[in-house]
């Protein structure tokens, strides 16, 4: 198995945290260019914010799919292969010419995206020994948050120069290389069994986590807000596009940086999981969440700028 600190775990971990910066660049990509899509289409803010809502709910569902498929023909396999397709779609958004066609190539963006998070965590729970596991698991989450960062700063700044449709084209060529780099870097799998992909056994097995009420209870605070978390940052995109503030797209993207703070909250609460519980925890997290929230309705830039972070 493959131990911290050796050079096999920092090459199968740097390429599993860069596939993670490239495929939630991707997902995040539309929301500082949400306005510029309301614009550019002529359509309205609600219509405007399905790019994104169509691309995360593929992604949800596409999850359940691609673990049972990894377990049938292997972890880098699908990680390489929807990796790949990725970057041909993102580079293929770029030509989308109406607003329905954008849509679907999202969609398609989202099913895609699927495939490195299911397959990632399965990869690294056989490959790597438990206290190697520990550290990559926490590399890995904190590249999902840089890569939604990364996805944001790189659309709203190169939209502001050069419009929407460059800001696929840059992604596309940025995911060309982390691609590459996921390539070369990712080692064989070793300790890969193949499974017979059984959608009976798929579906048996959901239900089975569906009748359990932990996993429910879990599900549903943390896709609640999540749900809260995401459609906040969509909203505040068109409020502050709109007067009186008059954002720009770089501007938006750069006002994606707050997103940094949850990394910075991940380690944190961890620690409060450890010497305390993990409902207060939660419940703490849930508090300070519905104080930031409330600081974003006043009309000040910089409370709403602290009511993010």
């Amino acid at each position: 198995m493959i131990q911290s600190n050796t050079p096999k775990f920092w090459h199968a971990t740097l390429a599993l945290c860069i596939g993670s910066v490239m495929v939630f660049s991707n997902l995040y990509i539309t929301q500082p260019l949400l306005p510029a899509l309301r614009d550019a289409f002529d359509i309205d803010s609600l219509e405007a914010a399905l790019s994104l809502s169509v691309a995360t709910l593929s992604l949800g569902v596409c999850l359940l799919f691609f673990g049972p498929l990894s377990d049938a023909i292997g972890r880098r396999v699908v990680i390489l292969t929807t990796l790949l397709l990725l970057c041909l779609i993102t580079f293929v958004t770029a030509f989308a010419t109406d607003y329905t066609d954008l849509l679907i190539l999202r969609c398609i963006q989202g099913i895609l995206i699927a495939g490195l998070p299911a397959a990632a965590l399965a990869y690294m729970g056989e490959e790597f020994d438990s206290q190697a596991l520990l550290l990559a698991v926490g590399l890995y989450i904190g590249a999902n948050s840089l890569g939604g960062v990364t996805g944001r700063l790189i659309s709203g700044l190169v939209a502001a120069e050069w419009g929407w449709r460059s800001s696929f084209l840059i992604l596309a060529g940025f995911d060309l290389v982390c691609l590459f780099l996921v390539y070369r870097m990712l080692p064989l799998s070793r300790r890969f069994e193949p499974r017979p992909l059984r959608f009976h056994r798929m579906l048996s097995d959901l239900i089975l986590h569906l009748r359990n009420p932990m996993i429910l209870a879990a599900c549903f605070i943390g896709g609640l807000n999540f749900f809260i978390f995401v459609n906040q940052y969509s909203y505040i995109t068109f409020v502050l596009a709109d007067e009186p503030y008059g954002l720009s797209s770089d501007w938006l993207g750069l006002f994606f940086l707050t997103y940094l703070t949850g990394t910075l909250g991940a380690s944190f609460s961890g620690r409060l999981v450890v010497n305390r519980s993990k409902t207060g925890a939660m419940g703490t997290g849930i508090v300070i969440f519905m104080l930031g929230t409330l600081l974003t309705l006043t009309p000040n830039l910089v409370l709403i700028i602290a009511g993010f972070c």
